[in-house]
């Protein structure tokens, strides 16, 4: 991962000494030292950083559903006012997706980024003080709004800096979630089992957000995370240039789609291991985790989205996922089969559809509206993935899982496999 990322770094342009000026890092006073602006070791290294606090943000992502039926136990909370607090964080992604979009244009990217963390930091640890379902919504939804700041910050710089490998930079952004999300739900549940409160779990990974915070202000510098190559870069010759376009208009309806399926997923499926399946706490964790492991191959899917038409990776990979959705609530109830169907559904739900959508966004606009266009992509999957808990529990209490499975998943994502084919890949960037 780190030898593409390094050769995108590299790319076919001037050094990024020579490309990178005072001018396009106009909201900071710092220059950069000898040598360090030419450094695509430094560069990778700062961007490992904030891979880091992204996966710190994953695992606390995937921590709440683990811990929901906890949760509903002590509040008394039914089965789809559950799935509303386990997905209610989208809703502050969806809100603050384009808005971070216009901060960008007047705020350094890292200061949005840091702002952004504390927020959801913040946020994660104030749920254990929730009093009942009103304020526990706000917190968890408070949430969201951080990780809107981070993730379209994150989306804005991997688009910028590597230019020629959008797709495969996102995707290692996604290879990052899914160590979170691995490594989520496994802590998550040892400490839920040590402690025998869901407390404890919030309070460390809001600790851990903060820890995150320190280290990213302390080792990246503006002259990486301010860069702006991709306005320069000689192989941007396409894209539309307002977000009324054909692509971005399909790409959002099929970003809605998979908040839905994604997120009714992702929400609900630990909720399903333990109130369908009876799996104890450890049990339910070790499979979840297995999405995050599947995750772990977004590389490989930003690499097809590179490399293959939109109409193909798209279509296949919401294809897959209709499949998949079916099998997961119909399938065998064993621990074995149910973990290597999360890995799959990690694979490709997140580390192919929802990096592709992200990255084909970008792509379908001039790279002057990378930022907006990232935030379009937050806007549009997270309005939808806010309600998907809800509608997803909603079904599985009045018909059942298997039928919540079936049209939540499976039907939504057949319908959008075949509007992906009427994509125009020769609309998009190169």
């Amino acid at each position: 991962m780190w030898r593409i990322l390094a050769r995108a770094g590299r790319g076919k342009e001037k050094p990024i000494r020579e490309q990178v000026s005072t001018s396009q890092v106009s909201t900071s006073h710092e220059k950069p030292s000898s040598g360090e602006a030419g450094s695509r070791a430094a560069a990778i290294g700062m961007y490992g950083v904030l891979l880091l606090a992204y996966s710190v943000n994953a695992a606390d992502r995937q921590l709440f559903p683990l811990l929901a039926h906890d949760v509903r136990v002590q509040y008394g909370f039914s089965l789809s006012d559950t799935g509303l607090l386990t997905t209610i964080f989208t809703l502050g992604l969806a809100v603050a997706g384009l808005p971070t979009g216009f901060l960008l244009a007047r705020f350094s990217r890292k200061t949005v980024l840091l702002f952004g963390i504390g927020i959801f930091s913040t946020g994660t640890a104030l749920t254990v003080l929730a009093r009942g379902f009103p304020d526990m919504l706000v917190y968890l939804a408070a949430t969201g709004i951080g990780e809107a700041m981070q993730l379209t910050v994150m989306i804005a710089i991997a688009a910028n800096y590597f230019v020629g490998y959008r797709a495969a930079a996102i995707g290692s952004m996604n290879v990052f979630f899914g160590l979170g999300a691995f490594s989520g739900p496994i802590l998550g549940g040892l400490l839920l089992t040590s402690y025998r409160n869901w407390h404890a779990p919030m309070i460390a990974f809001g600790v851990f957000g903060f820890l995150m915070i320190a280290a990213i202000a302390a080792s990246v510098r503006p002259w990486f995370s301010e860069t702006h190559r991709a306005a320069d870069a000689r192989t941007d010759h396409l894209g539309a240039p307002t977000l009324l376009n054909r692509n971005t208009i399909i790409l959002t309806v099929l970003s809605v789609i998979g908040g839905l399926v994604l997120f009714g997923f992702t929400g609900m499926y630990p909720t399903y291991l333990r109130e369908g399946l009876h799996y104890t706490p450890k049990a339910a964790g070790f499979v979840a985790s297995f999405y995050g492991a599947g995750a772990l191959l977004s590389i490989g899917g930003g690499w097809l989205g590179d490399r293959f038409s939109p109409r193909a990776v798209l279509s296949a990979a919401f294809f897959c996922i209709a499949a998949l959705g079916y099998l997961c609530f119909h399938g065998s109830g064993a621990v074995l089969p149910q973990a290597i169907l999360a890995c799959a559904y990690g694979a490709i739900g997140s580390g192919t559809m929802y990096v592709n959508l992200a990255a084909y966004h970008v792509k379908a606009v001039r790279s002057t509206l990378s930022s907006r266009a990232s935030g379009m992509f937050v806007t549009s999957l997270y309005a939808a993935a806010a309600a998907a808990g809800y509608l997803m529990g909603g079904i599985a209490s009045h018909a059942g899982w298997a039928l919540a499975g079936e049209l939540q998943i499976s039907l939504l994502s057949a319908v959008a496999g075949c509007l992906a084919l009427t994509l125009r890949p020769d609309q998009m960037s190169l």
